[in-house]
């Protein structure tokens, strides 16, 4: 049975604080739990004033804090960022303080310019070229095999998950013997070769015994389609202002905005949106369905950015009413 899942960005909205944004991202962590969805992840991202996930294992100690049993985790951790000691450190601590609870995804996209790089003292795309040994390195500091030990870290047994948007990390998770979450709902170009390659190439692990894949979908469902493409609205706005190079806050949402749009935009966003189940609980329902059966997935996770919080608890809460029935 496929299990259902919440990726949140803990957007900052338009004249939203940090404080409302984290609060909002506690409530949709209780309400992905009582919902009965499997895991909460929260994504690493840096200097984008409209995201506030940056501090990613603070936030995640901060939602565990507020929850009981819904797995926390990474959606994910961009290694290349880090040195492997810190997070087994980091990772080390949360699976102290919320024990079977904890994942670990790991990325390997630092998707930093020069003026990041120069505040994370870090050559980012060395390191990303680093990245295959600083999993294993991290894995070494959890099981004690280095000579220094992590304190909090040792002996940690976060479940650990690789993350990817290509080719890339479906080889070195298969390579690895790691579960495999793939960002279709960003990037959806290379997902059925990325999967097929994973499965094929998968070797058994102590971690995992056989290919266990997650997929990512963007999810607005509302009690009307027009209702849905409003609230989708906002994250459509966030993406166009991404990719032309103008990010910022997550906008208030706008009604009939695709239509406002030029014809190449229109096309951007259709091509990003394959992976969404945008509409009535019906209506998502079926592309749900239709994305499960398409790859097979063992865990679906659902982001979505809404300006409004309570649209996106409700929004959440009414997909997985209808995927129950």
């Amino acid at each position: 049975m496929t299990a259902f899942s919440v990726l949140d960005l803990v957007p900052v909205r338009e004249g939203g604080s940090l404080g409302e944004a984290f609060s909002a991202a506690t409530a949709l962590a209780k309400a992905a739990e009582d919902a009965g969805c499997k895991r909460f992840w929260v994504a690493e991202h840096h200097a984008m004033e409209g995201i506030a996930g940056g501090a990613t294992s603070v936030v995640l100690a901060h939602i565990g804090n507020a929850t009981s049993t819904i797995r926390i985790g990474s959606g994910g951790i961009m290694l290349p960022n880090h040195t492997p000691f810190q997070i087994a450190e980091q990772f080390g601590t949360l699976d102290a303080l919320f024990p079977d609870r904890v994942d670990l995804g790991l990325g390997r996209a630092p998707g930093a310019g020069p003026e990041l790089q120069r505040a994370l003292r870090k050559d980012l795309h060395r390191a990303a070229e680093m990245f295959p040994q600083d999993v294993v390195e991290l894995q070494a500091f959890m099981r004690g095999e280095t000579a220094i030990h992590p304190t909090p870290g040792l002996g940690a047994k976060p479940e650990f998950w690789m993350l990817g948007s290509s080719l890339f990390g479906a080889q070195l998770a298969a390579r690895l013997g790691l579960p495999y979450a793939f960002a279709s709902h960003f990037a959806p170009d290379h997902l059925d070769a990325a999967l097929q390659i994973y499965r094929r190439d998968f070797q058994p692990s102590e971690a995992c015994e056989k290919p266990h894949v997650m997929a990512a979908m963007n999810l607005f469902v509302a009690p009307t389609e027009v209702e849905a493409e409003l609230v989708a609205s906002s994250q459509l706005q966030a993406f166009v202002a991404l990719r032309t190079g103008r990010p910022g806050k997550l906008p208030p949402p706008i009604r009939d905005y695709r239509a406002s749009l030029p014809a190449n935009v229109q096309a951007m966003l259709a091509h990003i949106g394959q992976a969404s189940a945008i509409g009535t609980p019906a209506m998502a329902r079926a592309h749900v369905e239709a994305f499960i059966a398409r790859t097979d997935a063992d865990e679906i996770i659902f982001g979505g950015s809404a300006f409004e919080p309570e649209a996106r608890i409700r929004s959440l809460e009414l997909a997985m009413d209808a995927l129950a029935g």
